[in-house]
């Protein structure tokens, strides 16, 4: 292969990268071996440590900056917050990723999310082939996404009617305009740390990148497009008390993560969930659970068959589109009918709907179904989250954390943590060190304090045990 230059960076290693093919090869002949629901993977211990070097991907990532603003298409993954070298990554499979420099980790991103029964399903890709031969895109109706939309109004307690969208803050920038729209009123209270994407209205105090990067309210949203978005601490029912009484009769909405994943992991409080239901239900407003991260993992119906509690309107994204670009929301019927064509809030989408982000859906989701699936993802995330937290209080550190099901999170803090302000408490400096520590121990975690993990089906025992043993050796380390 002859030499290609990108913005005068020299990418001369192109033709020593990886196949998809060669960096999961040793692992193929145990594909697939299912154990609760789950995809396992066995994989090959080598002997003689590789050694950790991240050259080619530093050589991309130096081409990337030239490309697009910070390298990146997405903040969070320019590891601004933790230092050292972004990884570029080449392939995954399973529970593991390779990158460009051949490195291999056990992954506990998971693309963020989605990846919830294993990276690159042997499954979801064959179906995926299947659907592609029809077809990417339509632009037109068709049955996948009767039978996706199906599957959700089954599993989601709150939801009556559902629209499909293209990502998470596409969903949350419809279910805004529509609370909106359903109330005849324009203010709204969110939470400070929670993160609902990066329309204008949401990037208030906001969490994910906005809070890894401690960036203040965004540079280029207009004072108007904010002046009715309210702010409460998180599991604050007295702010929230004092905010519905100083604006009487205006309030839409109440928009929150159930569980919050974008200021780390925080939980709610157990009558904090409670206490917003009453309060909406008392001022005539609607109670909006954000569920892009929590649905379908905290369980089959989301956070809020977890917790109990049913609001009026949910968002979703993430594990509904099997790792194809995705986003939903829906609600009561009497509020949906509000949505273009069936009434006259508009909201519309080129790609919304299309096949492959359903096929990849609807074959996801028919595994969480299996039996003993959130059984297993508890007791797999549970030993993990008290493995790194035994390990830490052994090493001498301050730490805390939780995790419910397949997410968890933890703070080099004492805690508890409660809010974005607790958040803030926690060690940023000495988990940065604790992140790069994992990488180069085959440890991939989300590279920031204030996001949350994700553990899947094809985490297995093996690799749980591997990762605590990691941990033990960078706390001691650090």
């Amino acid at each position: 292969m002859a030499t290609i230059s990108a913005s005068g960076v020299s990418l001369s290693w192109l033709s020593q990268l990886p196949s998809s093919s060669s960096s999961s090869s040793s692992s193929s002949s145990s594909w697939p071996s299912h154990r609760r629901g789950a995809t396992q993977i066995k994989m090959t211990v080598s002997v003689e440590k590789k050694k950790f070097t991240t050259q080619k991907s530093e050589e991309i990532f130096n081409a990337a900056k030239e490309l697009m603003p910070g390298g990146v298409n997405s903040p969070v993954r320019a590891f601004k917050s933790v230092g050292g070298q972004p990884i570029i990554i080449d392939s995954v499979k399973g529970s593991r990723m390779w990158d460009v420099d051949g490195n291999e980790y056990i992954d506990y991103v998971g693309s963020w999310g989605p990846a919830i029964i294993g990276h690159a399903d042997d499954e979801v890709i064959a179906a995926l082939t299947e659907t592609m031969k029809k077809g990417t895109s339509f632009g037109a109706p068709c049955l996948l996404e009767n039978v996706l939309a199906e599957m959700v109004i089954a599993a989601v307690p709150s939801i009556e009617m559902v629209r499909f969208v293209n990502s998470g803050t596409e969903a949350c920038m419809g279910v805004l305009r529509l609370a909106r729209a359903f109330t005849g009123r324009q203010k709204i209270i969110k939470f400070e740390g929670c993160y609902h994407g990066h329309a204008d209205p949401f990037l208030v105090k906001a969490g994910s990148g906005v809070a890894t990067l401690g960036l203040p309210d965004s540079p280029g949203v207009p004072k108007a497009a904010t002046s009715d978005t309210l702010t409460s601490p998180y599991n604050d029912i007295e702010t929230v008390k004092e905010l519905f009484a100083a604006n009487k009769g205006e309030i839409a909405a109440v928009i929150l993560e159930a569980v919050v994943g974008n200021s780390g992991y925080i939980e709610p409080k157990p009558e904090f969930l409670n206490a917003l239901r009453q309060i909406t239900k008392e001022n005539d407003a609607l109670l909006i659970f954000d569920e892009v991260m929590t649905g379908f993992r905290l369980s089959y119906g989301g956070a809020q068959e977890y917790f109990g509690i049913t609001p009026d309107l949910t968002t979703l994204g993430k594990i509904i589109g099997g790792g194809l670009p995705v986003g939903a929301y829906g609600g009561r019927r009497e509020i949906m009918e509000m949505v273009a064509p069936a009434g006259p809030m508009y909201q519309a989408g080129t790609l919304s709907g299309n096949p492959l982000a359903m096929t990849a859906g609807i074959h996801t989701l028919k595994r969480l179904q299996e039996p003993g699936t959130y059984e297993y993802l508890d007791k797999i995330t549970g030993e993990l989250t008290q493995g790194i937290l035994e390990a830490g209080k052994r090493a001498g550190h301050e730490m805390c954390g939780g995790y419910i099901r397949g997410m968890f999170g933890f703070f080099f803090a004492g805690g508890p943590v409660y809010s974005f302000e607790d958040a803030k408490k926690s060690d940023t400096a000495k988990f940065a060190k604790f992140h790069r520590g994992m990488l180069e121990e085959g440890v991939y975690l989300a590279p920031s304090q204030f996001e949350a993990g994700f553990t899947g089906l094809a985490h297995t025992s093996e690799d749980i045990q591997q990762t605590i043993a990691a941990a033990e050796k960078v706390l001691r380390q650090i």
